[in-house]
């Protein structure tokens, strides 16, 4: 039987990438997927694809940094599957340079994709888990949350505080069965990086698959167990003594 069978999975950031593949393997594991991204071309590619597979798909163009927009998609989804299991806090953006040289429209873009977003989607699920008798939230966090590198300030300054909302919220959610954890990728192979031509894309990479399968076994624990925190990354990557 598969772990999941049967449980409604909310994957945020989903059409390519990470929430892609996160999306993918909880369908592997027989969830059902609430899936949304802001780019709703992309997104609907994804979930015709799933839905041909015979999983079932609700999809929404969310801007996640949007109160409302993140409101009216979880209400969505709590009147077409009636309960939310899982959220996977995986929508993010990337702004960066050195801080002199940073916008206020590039920090507030990071920040509200990466931070805001990961409250405002846990909000609503922890307002659905909670008369249901828990979930769980996996926030996907990033190495820079404890080891930035230069010129990265809007990211590293959001994924710090994702790791201190996931902390927060796993202490909220303790006397309500919703359990919260996070996930800090190394350097993926995402469509971004493989296109970029950046030096910093050179360096070593894991597939967007091996993120997946940490991400399932941070979400197939028993129900009593919170596997707290987790850092993955390609052997070869600076991390330990990073430069």
């Amino acid at each position: 039987m598969k772990r999941l069978e049967g449980k409604v999975a909310v994957v945020t950031g989903a059409n390519q990438g990470i929430g892609k593949a996160i999306a993918r393997a909880l369908a592997n594991e027989g969830c059902r997927l609430a899936l949304c991204a802001r780019n709703a071309d992309k997104l609907a590619v994804v979930a015709d694809e799933f839905s041909a597979e015979g999983v079932e798909v609700l999809q929404g163009r969310v801007d996640v940094g949007d109160e409302t927009a993140v409101v009216d998609f979880f209400d969505r989804v709590a009147k077409h599957f009636g309960r939310v299991d899982i959220l996977v806090n995986n929508a993010g953006n990337f702004d960066g340079g050195p801080i002199d040289q940073i916008t206020k429209q590039g920090w507030d873009n990071v920040i509200g994709a990466c931070l805001t977003g990961a409250f405002l989607c846990s909000r609503e699920a922890f307002r659905i888990m909670k008369p249901q008798g828990g979930g769980r939230i996996l926030n996907i966090g990033s190495i820079s949350a404890q080891r930035p590198r230069e010129g990265n300030t809007p990211y590293a300054a959001a994924k710090f505080g994702v790791w201190g909302l996931t902390q927060a919220t796993a202490i909220d959610g303790r006397p309500h069965g919703i359990v919260c954890s996070c996930l800090h990728p190394g350097n993926v192979a995402v469509e971004r990086r493989q296109e970029s031509g950046l030096k910093s894309d050179d360096e070593p990479m894991m597939s967007m698959e091996t993120i997946a399968n940490a991400a399932i076994a941070m979400l197939t624990v028993p129900p009593d167990v919170n596997f707290l925190e987790a850092i993955v990354l390609p052997t070869q990557q600076l991390y330990l003594g990073r430069g």
